[in-house]
């Protein structure tokens, strides 16, 4: 074999040697570089072709001969038939790996190879002739001397010259005897069979692929790029502006409360509040330890201070909290405690203020209170005009920096909008005043252990209350301390059965329609019968007892009444009932205030001819009756009653409240009338309210005693009342004291009440006794 190692090792990078090439050029006439590589990928099937080309290479080419060996059998070698070369001898016992891979043969004993052939030892030289089924062609990338298995180069081997033309066995020739070395046999995997050439790729198809999804990449990102620079620019600087932006709200001084002389009932007072940046605290725990040993007498509670002091979000979810309010209205040596403590700008102790007031409870059922946390009105005149005492809050927007410089930065962002005071209330009440009415009222309602009580001195000339006083009180200054029943106006909220005070609105209005006169008499008997009642005086007349309208009112009958409601007819009534104002809000200037209940005539019952003209089965309030009678001491002007004479503005301007309603429900010469009749009240023998006169002064008033409705029912005890006016010849107050006691009367409770209020009232004004007679009045003709 002319080949040698070195040209075995001499590959093209086909995988094919040199001397394959050229004779694949010169000696076969194909000139295709590629086969060889596409005969490989199709399984080897051709790579006998290129086994033939190597021989031919080496060994002449002969003509083909019919070898035959001594039996005549044509040589099977299956090498020389694919290649066209002389056919090797074949030995007997010759080992058939030996014709394979070109070793020395190996002696082969008969029966020792299980594969061997069970056959008659003369016929084996004819077996190893026979033509082998060749088997599936080996991947022949290298040198086709090399061994298939193991890589290595064969020997070179001895061929033997086939005679030609001659029918003689060839001799035999044979080479040294070397013993082989023990090699490892190493499989080489089979290429998967294929029907056809797997398709070559498309480097075009990849690369225009390619190119598109780097275009749509870029295009994506230059959009993107267009949309932040241009269209989203500007919300993106607010955002990000607005991340370093803190919102401190400036409160708005509230304003204060004043009695009519422009003494404070109520104003605020400067205390602290404490805020913090949750974004700069670094210890939420430590902090909230250090703030609630000073807070913790303010209410304040620790688990609220670490949520506060934790950073989180605002209420919309996309801007950090940079403000929080942890306290509000701490006192000014507290502020200092917590600034003490080394914050700085993460702790804010800023001004705030708290409502003080002076009196403590005095006039509480009329100012009322203010929420701790916001100073928002919940009650009285805080609340009615809260508003106008709030004022406006202003705010301080700023830029502020981190660590050192979390301070409002110089040249940074700053918007300040000043706070905007609010206005003061002037009340028509007086504050001196308003404290002996409140005093006399809560010492005798204590010792008579009443329910409820109230007491209202109304100026007759403008109907401005003058005093308003609520039993049980309540300190304005500390409200949570009180239970909710006591935080009500006694005076507008709680609705009672007027009883016989409702009798003046009776003879006002027969007086009015011209049914009777100062001089009228009425026939009475002892008892009347109205539906399935029956109504009685105390003490009972007898049967066809005539008597005047003084006495019917100084004695306060019943029957009497009941007898002029029958000549003024319920529709009538009903009518002036309306006129003085009944079932209806008087707007005298706090919330909550109860209408009452008036019955229609159509919602009469049978009894009711008899109950309603005596006070029963009408449901008013205290301020509601002290408008009837201010209206009688007006001469028949029924008008609104107030509680508010003026707001003051923070710059000093005044304003009126709107003009109240008015009506007029009696001419001067009946209202006179009716005044004259009641003086007979307190100063005819056998009256009912002899215990209100005082003296040097004419008074003119009635008694009333009456039930407290409650769950469909009445309470217990009794609501006991007395409402007068002095001087009765030109009125100048009206005073209205009512009580629910556990038992009693008008005359007996609610009358001394009335004296001595009334007496503070005259003596505190300046009104002296005209120096009139009082009128001769009788009871009987």
């Amino acid at each position: 074999m002319r080949g040698t190692m070195s040209e075995a090792r001499r590959y093209t990078p086909r995988g094919r040697s040199v001397r394959d090439a050229s004779v694949e050029h010169a000696g076969t006439g194909r000139g295709d570089p590629f086969r060889p590589a596409l005969e490989v990928l199709q399984g080897g099937r051709s790579d006998t072709g290129r086994r033939a080309a190597g021989r031919a290479a080496d060994t002449p080419r002969t003509p083909k001969t019919d070898s035959r060996d001594p039996r005549g059998k044509t040589s099977s070698d299956p090498r020389a038939a694919r290649t066209g070369a002389e056919p090797r001898p074949a030995r007997a016992g010759s080992d058939p790996r030996a014709a394979r891979t070109g070793a020395e043969p190996r002696p082969v004993k008969a029966g020792s190879d299980p594969r061997a052939p069970k056959t008659d030892p003369a016929d084996r030289p004819r077996l190893r002739t026979q033509a082998r089924t060749p088997q599936r062609p080996r991947r022949a990338l290298f040198d086709l001397d090399a061994e298939p298995r193991t890589g290595r180069t064969r020997a070179p081997l001895q061929r033997t010259a086939a005679v030609r033309g001659s029918g003689r066995t060839p001799a035999k020739r044979t080479t040294p005897v070397r013993k082989p070395r023990k090699q490892s046999r190493v499989r080489v995997p089979r290429l998967p069979r294929t029907t056809r050439a797997p398709k070559l790729a498309e480097p075009r198809r990849r690369l225009r692929l390619a190119t598109v999804v780097a275009l749509l990449m870029f295009a994506a990102i230059g959009i993107r790029l267009v949309q932040l620079q241009l269209t989203d620019a500007s919300a993106y600087a607010a955002e990000g502006l607005e991340d370093r932006l803190v919102h401190e709200v400036l409160p708005a001084s509230r304003g204060a409360i004043l009695d009519r002389t422009g003494k404070i009932l109520v104003h605020s007072v400067e205390t602290r509040y404490v805020a913090a940046d949750p974004m700069v605290i670094k210890d939420p725990e430590k902090t909230a330890d250090q703030l609630f040993a000073i807070l913790d007498r303010y209410g304040v509670l620790r688990s609220d201070l670490v949520r506060l002091l934790t950073p989180h979000k605002r209420a919309d979810g996309k801007t950090d909290a940079r403000f929080e309010y942890l306290a509000h209205q701490i006192d000014v040596e507290d502020g200092d405690r917590i600034t003490a403590l080394g914050y700085g700008g993460a702790i804010r102790v800023a001004r705030d203020e708290r409502r003080h007031v002076p009196g403590y409870d005095l006039a509480s059922n009329v100012i009322g209170y203010t929420r701790k946390s916001d100073l928002s009105g919940q009650l009285g005149i805080e609340r009615a005009y809260d508003a106008q005492l709030r004022g406006v809050d202003g705010e301080h927007i700023y830029v502020h920096g981190e660590g050192d410089l979390d301070k409002p930065l110089p040249l940074g962002v700053q918007e300040l909008t000043p706070a905007r005071p609010g206005s003061s209330v002037e009340l028509t009440i007086d504050a001196d005043l308003q404290y002996s009415v409140q005093s006399t009222l809560g010492a005798r309602m204590t010792a008579l252990g009443a329910s409820f009580g109230t007491a209202i001195v109304l100026d007759r000339r403008t109907m401005e209350v003058m005093a308003m006083a609520s039993y049980p009180s309540f300190a304005a200054a500390d409200p949570g301390k009180s239970p909710p029943e006591q935080l009500k106006d006694q005076c507008t909220a709680t609705v009672f059965d007027p009883g016989s005070i409702h009798k003046a609105i009776v003879m006002a209005a027969a007086l009015q329609e011209g049914l009777i006169t100062p001089s009228s008499t009425i026939t009475v008997n002892a008892r009347v019968k109205k539906g399935d009642t029956t109504y009685t005086d105390h003490p009972p007349q007898k049967d066809g007892t005539a008597m005047t309208i003084p006495g019917i009112l100084a004695l306060s009958s019943n029957v009497g009444t009941i007898a002029v409601a029958d000549l003024l007819g319920k529709d009538k009534l009903y009518e002036y009932q309306r006129k003085f104002g009944l079932g209806e809000r008087t707007g005298v200037g706090l919330p909550n205030e109860s209408p009452g209940q008036l019955l229609p005539p159509g919602k009469w019952s049978g009894s009711s001819p008899g109950s309603i003209p005596i006070g029963n089965g009408v449901a008013t309030t205290a301020i509601q009756m002290a408008a009837v009678y201010g209206a009688i001491a007006n001469d028949g002007l029924w008008v609104q009653p107030t509680l508010v004479r003026k707001i003051i503005a923070p710059d000093g301007t005044q304003t009126k409240p709107a003009p109240r309603v008015t009506r007029r429900v009696m001419d001067p010469v009946h209202a006179q009338q009716l005044r004259t009749m009641l003086e007979g009240v307190t100063t005819l023998d056998a009256a009912t309210g002899h215990q209100a006169a005082i003296p040097g002064y004419r008074i003119a008033g009635k008694t009333g005693t009456s039930k407290l409705p409650q769950d469909g029912g009445y309470a217990p005890g009794d609501v006991v009342s007395f409402i007068g006016m002095a001087p009765a010849e030109a009125p100048r107050y009206v005073v209205a004291v009512t009580a629910h006691v556990p038992g009693g009367g008008g005359g007996s409770i609610a009358a001394p009440l009335f004296k001595e209020m009334m007496a503070v009232t005259l003596s505190n004004f300046g009104v002296v006794p005209t120096g009139t007679e009082a009128p001769k009045l009788t009871i009987y003709p």
